[in-house]
């Protein structure tokens, strides 16, 4: 099942400390909220670099990443 979602909204970067150099910051995180990765499904399928991996909710509301 393919579903198409919106695109995920860009986080905001915290500001570097005092001793953050542009060089040693890491990249901008995204923050994507599971009911809008899910869409109502109990399973989505990941396609990372040509290796499927399987996102997977529990009964109990925790997640299980497989490949």
């Amino acid at each position: 099942m393919t579903t198409n979602l919106p695109p995920p909204k860009p986080a905001t970067p915290a500001p570097p400390g005092p001793t953050a150099s542009p060089t040693s910051r890491a990249a901008a995180t995204v923050r994507i909220d599971s009911a809008q990765l899910f869409g109502g499904a109990v399973e989505v399928q990941i396609d990372h670099h040509g290796a499927i991996y399987r996102l997977k909710q529990t009964a109990l509301g925790k997640l299980i990443l497989t490949k």
